[in-house]
């Protein structure tokens, strides 16, 4: 073996050490804050008066740990994004909540991306279930990745956070993905929003109404996402055919 092959090979080795360790660390990382991030959820979705009171607690810094918060839950995938946008409202308005829940979770989104682009399926098998994963992996082969990934982000009650570690692994690049899933998820984040600040401002009829108008675009939404899925999901497979 030349000279240069040995130096490639230990050049390769390296980075995959480097690798292996980033991700070690980062599951490390991610398994130290779980226990604190659900806890801390839960409660927001039990009580927002005793949430709000506990953001209220740290002052001005409350809102650099409610994007903490929000940040985190993009990054552990299984948490549901629901009850943080939801708290948003409890805790600083329609207008400020939203404000704070794009940041947190556009924050989440650009870190799961990077990871996924760098690291590939071995970050996201940490965090997403395979059969979640098959549901989306069209966007791969797909020739409309652009529309498709904003339609995605765009349709509530699809899972949006596997989607941004599963863009990483796509063709789309990074800050053309920032700009559609920040646009496209900023309709159903103001709408949770509004419902959490309706809930604390004891507008119950209100925050009804929002919920269950919530909920509707959710299912019909889901229906509209399997549509897709199954459309694109057969365009590739027919098209892999040829």
């Amino acid at each position: 073996m030349s000279k240069s092959n040995r130096t490639i090979d230990r050049t390769d080795r390296k980075r995959k050490y480097i690798a292996l360790i980033s991700l070690v660390l980062f599951a490390a990382f991610i398994a130290l804050i779980t226990v604190f991030a659900a806890q801390k959820i839960d409660e927001l979705s039990k009580d927002p008066l005793v949430f709000r009171t506990w953001i209220q607690s740290f002052g001005f810094w409350g809102k650099f740990v409610f994007v903490g918060l929000a940040f985190i839950q993009v990054i552990l995938a299984m948490i549901p994004g629901g009850p943080v946008q939801i708290a948003a409202g409890y805790a600083f308005g329609i207008v400020e909540g939203s404000i704070l829940c794009v940041i947190g979770i556009q924050l989440g989104s650009a870190l799961a991306f990077v990871l996924a682009r760098h690291l590939g399926m071995k970050v996201i098998d940490l965090f997403i279930p395979r059969e979640k994963i098959e549901n989306i992996r069209f966007l791969q082969n797909s020739e409309r990745l652009d529309i498709m990934t904003f339609i995605c982000f765009l349709i509530p009650g699809v899972p949006k956070d596997p989607l941004a570690y599963f863009c990483g692994i796509t063709k789309i690049s990074f800050w053309k993905f920032m700009l559609l899933s920040t646009i496209a998820r900023i309709p159903a984040i103001i709408i949770s929003v509004m419902s959490g600040n309706a809930l604390v401002e004891q507008q119950y009829v209100t925050a009804i109404i929002i919920l269950a108008a919530l909920t509707a675009c959710s299912v019909i939404g889901i229906l509209i996402y399997k549509k897709i899925v199954s459309a694109e999901t057969k365009k590739s497979s027919d098209k892999s055919q040829q």
